[in-house]
């Protein structure tokens, strides 16, 4: 398979050529596309010279790096990675933090479940194997119910929907609107697992450990939770209430 691994960036650049060259190591042949938001610390600069030297494979840098003006989002960051993907054929597109929380080590996982007949594959923390060692037991259980939330209003039985370690079968991608998607963070990944299973896809969990990030700051807020909640509970109502009156 065709693999291109998205890596969103903004100030990463104490991370970012040590997950290029873990994610090397553990799928050689993958493609990355660093999608970075203008960076003010040097990330993309660095991005580059870490480029030049994994060099290219099938006419493509094995790592591209996109510079877009200013600071826009995750969900339109991993948009912007799907349109590239699609436009130069890749078969699976992955998505992933840049700041190694997500272990590029378990990639090979995650496009062995695609390999084996998954839509989107989910790097899972809350199925047999799957981990968070670093957190807190009341942010676990607050990750947990959120998930277990959103599992029972849109009615599937996704473990962990909010995760942002995943591969999604170009296919798929192509069939679900992706355009459309407009949320952020755990929005995004919860609509575009939504959108997946609507339009007959098939979803697997594989077990990931998940580890807090060791250096730089954190970019999530306390708004892309309540987004999410908000937009979880309208689908629940636009999706099972309102068709049951219509």
């Amino acid at each position: 398979m065709k693999v291109l691994v998205v890596l969103p960036t903004y100030d990463e650049v104490a991370n970012i050529e040590e997950v290029l060259r873990r994610l090397h190591a553990a799928v050689p042949d993958a493609h990355v596309l660093v999608v970075d938001d203008s960076s003010p610390d040097g990330t993309a600069d660095l991005a580059e010279k870490v480029a030049k030297e994994l060099g290219s494979e099938d006419g493509l840098r094995l790592v591209e790096v996109m510079r877009r003006p200013s600071k826009s989002g995750l969900g339109s960051a991993y948009r912007e990675g799907f349109r590239y993907g699609l436009i130069n054929g890749f078969d699976v597109m992955v998505e992933m933090d840049s700041d190694l929380s997500h272990d590029p080590a378990a990639l090979p996982s995650l496009l062995q479940a695609v390999d084996d007949g998954a839509d989107l594959s989910i790097g899972s923390r809350y199925i047999p194997g799957g981990s968070i060692p670093d957190w807190s037991w009341h942010r676990r259980a607050l990750s947990r119910w959120g998930n277990r939330y959103a599992g029972f209003v849109l009615g599937n039985d996704i473990a962990d929907s909010t995760s942002g370690f995943r591969a999604y079968r170009s296919s798929a991608l192509a069939v679900v609107d992706f355009h459309a998607v407009r949320a952020d963070g755990y929005g995004f990944q919860i609509e575009m697992a939504y959108r997946v299973i609507a339009t007959g896809g098939i979803i697997q969990e594989v077990p990931i450990a998940f580890v807090d990030r060791i250096r730089g700051t954190s970019k999530m807020s306390g708004w892309i939770v309540v987004e999410a909640l908000v937009l979880v509970t309208w689908w629940g109502i636009r999706d099972r209430v309102l068709k049951v009156f219509r």
